[in-house]
């Protein structure tokens, strides 16, 4: 599972996580957090995500527009 997950970019690892965590049943999200090092909070947005089917999620790109860290340039204007 691992060897798979690391191929796997940052929301596609949140929702297989998810998956199995649904597959395995109530408290199903422990051990797939345990096998995978993935915090138990991420796998749950992972299945809120799913419940939603995925509104909202862009097709695109991995994040939201505006996530991720900010530009240096933004961040200290007086940097060239």
């Amino acid at each position: 599972m691992n060897v798979f997950f690391s191929r796997l970019d940052e929301q596609q690892r949140r929702w297989y996580a998810a998956l199995e965590a649904r597959r395995l049943g109530h408290g199903g999200a422990t051990p797939v957090s345990q096998i995978t090092g993935i915090h138990i909070d991420t796998i749950r947005r992972g299945l809120r995500e799913l419940e939603k089917d995925l509104e909202g999620r862009p097709v695109d790109r991995v994040r939201l527009p505006g996530g991720g860290r900010k530009r240096i340039e933004e961040k200290t204007p007086t940097i060239v």
